[in-house]
């Protein structure tokens, strides 16, 4: 049996006990993911699991399994001490099925840095990784665009963003369907002469790389008008401008309702453009792409937010899966072996 896989289909891990609707919604997502394709392990408390199974038939039951694991750790737990102290908290159980390769990848809505120190604990990187990479899929209009990394390294080296810029591509490849994907690096102008010293170095390593498609340098208007595939940062910048777009675009889909219902005019304009915006909402829905992934771990690790619906967890374990048909993880160690080879 391949690692991940069973009779010919995915193994996803699903810690049920994470998020700020657990398990209800999470096990929702769950039974809806779940089929011929598809296999989904639970992990947490049971009892209260298989509360929110009942109803459900038999032959999605058939691609569902529930495994015990009576804790949780919490949001507010420190996080490498709480994945030490609670060896059998849901998230660590939803890990050790990856670690022991029954499964290929974990998707959980619980403590984001929990789930990060849990899988590199468990999991380790790649080897000759230097550091795992957090990325995030932009639902842009068009095309959606992958953005590394987004928390993970504050405080990166060139030869980081080399080794992210590699892992999201073939990410996006895989799992997008997106051809030799561009790669832009974030800078303050988009001359190669523009940045400070870890743009600079790191622009000469990707644009010297056999085996990246490199635009160049792009600024942070660029990140969300298509111009590349794959954007390129450190975990510091990266996280800033993530809010900033999350909170930004928040705003201004509020402020078209708000416009929306000024007065009888502004309500008829907003019949008329009603399916418009519908179809521009659709194309920018976070959560067709739900959660942040870690790359560069032996396995596919996912962390979606706290207050992820079912549909936000669904698709998540959706990707997960393709991920995992499409041995992204390996296809990645494949990759940071010859970028080590080509250093030495």
């Amino acid at each position: 049996m391949d690692e991940g896989r069973t009779n010919n289909r995915a193994v996803i891990a699903l810690d049920a006990m994470g998020g700020d609707q657990a398990p209800e919604v999470v096990v929702a997502g769950a039974v809806s993911a779940a089929g011929p394709d598809i296999k989904v392990i639970l992990t947490g408390r049971t009892e209260e699991i298989e509360r929110c199974l009942v109803g459900v038939d038999q032959e999605k039951r058939r691609h569902l399994e529930v495994v015990d694991a009576p804790d949780v750790i919490g949001f507010d737990e420190e996080p490498a001490k709480a994945v030490r102290s609670k060896p059998r908290s849901s998230l660590m159980a939803a890990v050790e099925t990856v670690a022991q390769g029954r499964a290929g990848g974990i998707v959980s809505a619980g403590s984001t840095g929990a789930t990060m120190a849990a899988s590199l604990i468990k999991l380790r990187r790649l080897k000759g990784l230097k550091r795992p990479g957090l990325c995030v899929v932009i639902p842009t209009p068009g095309k959606p665009t992958v953005f590394i990394d987004v928390g993970a390294n504050s405080e990166v080296r060139p030869a980081h963003l080399l080794e992210f810029a590699n892992m999201a591509s073939i990410f996006a490849s895989e799992v997008l369907d997106i051809p030799d994907p561009s790669v832009g690096l974030v800078s303050i102008g988009e001359e190669s002469i523009k940045g400070n010293e870890l743009v600079l170095e790191a622009h000469q390593l990707l644009a010297a790389s056999p085996t990246l498609n490199f635009y160049g340098n792009i600024e942070g208007h660029d990140i969300v008008n298509n111009l590349v595939d794959v954007v390129v940062t450190d975990g510091f910048t990266g996280n800033v401008c993530l809010k900033l777009m999350e909170g930004t675009s928040a705003v201004v889909i509020e402020e078209i309702k708000k416009a929306a219902r000024k007065g009888i005019i502004s309500k008829l304009g907003g019949l008329l453009l009603k399916r418009n915006l519908g179809e521009l909402k659709e194309s920018i829905d976070p959560e067709v792409y739900s959660g942040a992934y870690l790359l560069g771990v032996r396995g596919l690790v996912v962390v979606c937010h706290g207050n992820s619906s079912s549909k936000a967890i669904a698709n998540a374990v959706r990707i997960t899966a393709r991920a995992v048909e499409h041995e992204v993880v390996a296809r990645i160690g494949d990759r940071i072996a010859s970028l080590a080879q080509t250093s030495r």
